[in-house]
């Protein structure tokens, strides 16, 4: 075994630095209300769930340097600290070892240590040094910070706190250590921020609320600190003078903070659970989000055979399906509301979805329209896409699934509209990591609003937090409904309304111009079909723009790159 080493004062955490070597932990009004609350109970079995920065990891330090200074008669007892990383327990160690320097009236030492632990796996015992770090106490008791495993527990006795017991690797197994120590009267102390529900540190604090255990249950949030004086004291810290306009700048940078990331917020701040992993969306949040008339229009071959048909009849039929089924919805679109689409390529197994929508003066997306075609051959495919977008009025973005055969469909339609119009996706980790958190916040908030519909709420609820990114598990596949044709569907219309919700947060630039006066100039398309309001071609008008410059061969004018 190594010989103990003195840790130097440099060595210890920053957050031990900063603390004024004259600063006296026992002096009146130290500690916020929570704080002393935390403290105040002696219950043997004690559990906190807490938002971050909330002060109680240093006020349970407070505490148990006072019991490992305490003589035995008065209640001392060894305290051991077991932190999810070794850093988090060199600062512990920092935080006790500074009270007792008041306690003792001299500077305390930290050493490092190594503790021998042993336990069986597969029958065989398995020996394991660890590093620890120590504080001697004039008492006779100590105080070790050491290494998270569920053995080191199970031999201990005394006071042992756990800290970000929700981050440990092996999450339960370090709580199940915990409960052996009850047998010898031990007493615990579980802290920790949450790590999503499906976590066993929110499972215990579940069975404490449902009785099933006998802890004393403590809930702290950022908030509960900013009541009780956080903003002050960080004031005391950095030399500010607080002020009422600089604590509601400081709380809305640490709150803004998260971005769109609400979930992750509420879990850090709000010692909310996020879902974690598991179900990107359950069914209530998406329930909430659906309009009844918001319409979904399923097209499919009207017989096998369909993609031998000659190439004139196959678009007639298609158009014809076009103009009864999705013009109809396409007209009622707000005329001066930006419009966006996202798609998810399919042919034989999955569908191809285009979610097409809009954000209105309030920043909710809307998805009024959802169009899905089964085993519908490319050229319909293109045929449907370069419809709908020739429509929409103030068309802002498009973004488009380009994996496998998707990638040529996504190609032509930048081709057709414009790199500046036109995403090629095919969507990685960082990009979903990105774009998952604002879709998934959108359900959250109800600032999303989709068709009524059981397929599509069955999309949505197949997403999943996987590895931390939201996405479709590549080999779970659901049955279509027999409005939508049966089959097995593969999340399509929720990755389509992903890909819209991404589109519409994109940035658009939109030209500026000077109408001339009546007479002034002859109209070049010969009638006025469409309206040039607010610099966009809108409305059936700009369908018959499109095809009167395929008739003079003025390509790229209106529809071309660079048009809008």
């Amino acid at each position: 075994m190594a010989a103990p080493r003195l840790v130097q004062r440099e060595e210890l955490p920053a957050s031990v630095l900063d603390i004024p070597i004259d600063f006296n932990p026992l002096e009146d009004g130290v500690l916020m209300d929570h704080q002393a609350s935390w403290i105040a109970d002696d219950s043997p079995l004690k559990l906190c769930e807490k938002g971050r920065r909330t002060g109680i990891t240093w006020a349970e330090a407070q505490d148990d340097a006072l019991i490992a200074a305490a003589s035995a008669l008065a209640g001392g007892d060894n305290v051991f600290y077991i932190g999810d990383s070794k850093e988090k327990g060199l600062e512990f160690v920092g935080y006790c070892a500074h009270l007792l320097g008041f306690v003792e009236g001299h500077s305390v030492d930290i050493w490092e240590t190594e503790e021998v632990v042993r336990h069986v796996e597969e029958g065989e015992e398995v020996v394991e040094r660890v590093a620890a770090y120590t504080i001697r106490c004039k008492s006779g008791k100590r105080i070790s910070a050491l290494a998270s495993r569920p053995a080191v527990i199970r031999g201990l006795q005394g006071v042992v706190v756990i800290d970000e017991a929700a981050f440990h690797r092996n999450v339960r197994a370090v709580i199940e250590a915990c409960l052996a120590l009850l047998i010898w009267g031990g007493r615990i102390r579980i802290i920790s921020t949450h790590n999503g529900v499906l976590n066993a540190f929110n499972e215990l604090i579940n069975e404490t609320r449902a009785g099933k255990t006998d802890y004393s249950l403590h809930r702290y949030t950022f908030d509960d600190a900013v009541r009780n004086g956080l903003y002050e004291r960080m004031c005391l810290k950095t030399g500010e003078t607080p002020t009422p306009d600089g604590k509601a700048r400081w709380y809305r940078k640490v709150r803004g903070g998260y971005g769109t990331r609400v979930s992750i917020m509420k879990q850090e701040l709000d010692a909310i659970p996020a879902e974690g992993e598991g179900r990107l969306l359950p069914f209530a949040r998406i329930d909430a989000c659906m309009d009844a008339d918001y319409v979904v229009k399923r097209w499919k071959p009207p017989r096998e055979d369909f993609v031998d048909w000659p190439q004139d009849a196959r678009r007639a039929t298609v158009q014809l399906w076009l103009e009864r089924e999705v013009a109809p919805a396409l007209e009622r679109f707000p005329e001066r509301r930006r419009t966006a689409l996202g798609g998810d390529f399919g042919m034989r197994q999955d569908r191809s979805v285009f979610a097409v929508g809009f954000i209105d003066e309030t920043m909710r997306l809307h998805a009024p329209l959802v169009v899905e075609l089964w085993r519908v051959p490319y050229d319909q495919q293109k045929q449907v896409l370069f419809f709908i977008i020739e429509r929409l009025h103030r068309f802002q973005q498009a973004i488009l699934d380009a994996n496998g055969n998707g990638m040529v469909l996504a190609q032509e339609a930048r081709q057709r509209f414009g790199q500046a119009r036109v995403t090629e996706l095919m969507p990685s980790d960082a990009w979903l990591r990105e774009f998952t958190p604002v879709f998934q916040s959108h359900f959250e908030d109800k600032t999303i609003l989709v068709p009524k519909d059981d397929d599509i709420r069955g999309d949505l609820a197949l997403m999943e937090m996987i590895d931390g990114v939201g996405k479709v598990p590549r080999d779970v596949r659901t049955d279509g409904s027999a409005a939508a044709g049966g089959g097995k569907r593969h999340g399509d219309a929720a990755v389509a309304l992903l890909n819209l919700t991404a589109a519409s947060r994109s940035e658009v630039a939109e030209y500026g111009y000077a109408p001339a006066r009546a007479g002034d100039r002859p109209d070049p398309w010969g009638e006025r079909g469409a309206s040039w309001e607010d610099g966009a071609i809108r409305g059936r008008g700009a369908g018959r723009m499109r095809r009167r410059a395929d008739e003079t061969g003025c390509d790229g004018a209106p529809f071309g790159k660079g048009a809008w």
